[in-house]
């Protein structure tokens, strides 16, 4: 039986666990994919520093002598930042050594680059991993794209941001409380900008948006806003209105034009992103033939991502075809003249006729309103402090229901 040889870039919870799972199942990774799979090398930072790390495996904090090393097959990386892994992983795939990889700041940034590199050394780059954890979202749009045309993905892709929501909305407290909590539970760094900030999230809808479009859009014309400015006024005004707040990434696709967004959003009862909470990442598809599908499961922990990096690893040898099909289309920078539907809350919306006041029906709390502006003008309102917050609609091209406009 032939043997494939795997490398490992870093050591740390999540390459550790790749580690411990690789040779914890070898006999099942034999039935799976008809060959053994042996660890020849582990690149580390500090060589002093005690592993357990079986005898006979090269332990390295240089990638000149891991690369040396006879006949890799594959390396597996799970280190952060964009370098040295852009480098590392550009030099292995210029030999034909396949790739996987957890890193989704590396992928937003050198993702084509690293994609072209691999089809010049006829090798795979796979990373599943990097945008939801556990929550297979490559593999499902790979597959509907054989024969779907995706219009909307809207998907909850920071656990940490998601875990802060929920404390705020369940044990009443403030952002700051909730975001101690976080990193009190290890979901949250001791800088939590780039969760709470909404770059984790955005880093993430630009691998989206290559893997479904074949280009990123200029990141200038992507909008995107994070959760710091949310407060539990917010979230309890929305709630009683009969809504949630969600900090959501979303690309739609209409009449080949592409929407990106990274921002929280009111999200309707019965709307797929709607009971997802805690850490968990969720992700909402809508396929023309598939109809809507909703994949849920936690979005960080190193078994989650150890998962996802060897169901890519898996794959690279149970499957011929790496291709997929990409859509044609111009990707629109957001325009804050444009009017829209939105959630505001505010002790009383300002009487402008810039703004229109649509509810019918069963009655919001009074301090909820769904409106028809611009998002210029609610900045303005925002910052002038006559609202508190206002949210996007969650729901591809969403019409209110039940609505008509009323003029105050």
């Amino acid at each position: 039986m032939t043997t494939i040889k795997v490398a490992l870039l870093g050591f740390g919870t999540v390459g550790s666990s790749v580690y411990q799972t690789i040779q914890s199942r070898r006999s099942k990774f034999e039935r799976l994919i008809g060959k053994k799979v042996e660890i020849v090398g582990v690149l580390i930072q500090d060589e002093t520093k005690q592993r357990n790390i079986a005898d006979g495996i090269l332990v390295t904090s240089s990638f000149e002598e891991l690369l040396a090393i006879p006949e890799i097959d594959v390396i597996i990386e799970a280190i952060n930042g964009i370098e040295p892994g852009a480098g590392y992983l550009s030099r292995a795939l210029e030999k034909g050594i396949h790739v996987v990889t957890a890193n989704k700041e590396l992928l937003a940034h050198e993702g084509q680059s690293l994609r072209e590199t691999a089809a010049k050394g006829h090798a795979q780059l796979k990373f599943e991993a990097a945008v939801a954890g556990g929550v297979p979202i490559i593999g499902t749009l790979q597959q509907l794209l054989q024969v779907n045309e995706v219009s909307n993905v809207e998907a909850i892709l920071n656990g940490t941001s998601n875990y802060i929501l929920t404390e705020i909305a369940e044990n009443q407290v403030g952002f700051q409380a909730a975001l101690h909590s976080a990193q009190k539970h290890g979901y949250a760094e001791a800088d939590p900008g780039n969760d709470v900030d909404g770059w984790d999230a955005f880093y993430k809808l630009m691998i989206l948006c290559e893997l479904l479009l074949g280009k990123q859009p200029d990141w200038t014309q992507v909008s995107r806003r994070g959760i710091r400015g949310i407060t539990l006024a917010d979230i309890q005004v929305v709630e009683t209105a009969g809504w949630r707040i969600k900090h959501i990434a979303s690309l739609q696709v209409k009449e080949e034009k592409a929407q990106l967004r990274v921002e929280p959003m009111a999200v309707p009862e019965g709307h797929p992103l709607y009971e997802v909470s805690g850490v968990d990442n969720a992700v909402s598809i809508q396929g023309d033939l598939a109809g809507n599908l909703k994949l849920q499961g936690p979005g960080a922990g190193a078994l989650p991502t150890a998962s996802a990096i060897l169901e890519d690893f898996v794959q690279l040898y149970k499957e011929s075809d790496n291709r997929n099909r990409s859509i044609d289309a111009s990707i629109l920078a957001e325009d804050s003249n444009r009017l829209q539907d939105w959630l505001a809350t505010a002790p009383s919306i300002p009487k402008t006729a810039a703004v229109k006041q649509r509810w019918k029906g069963k009655q919001a709390d009074n301090n909820a309103y769904l409106v028809s502006a611009t998002e210029g003008e609610l900045e303005k309102l925002l910052q002038a402090g006559k609202i508190c917050n206002f949210f996007r609609l969650a729901g591809a091209g969403r019409e209110i229901a039940d609505t008509v406009p009323i003029l105050i």
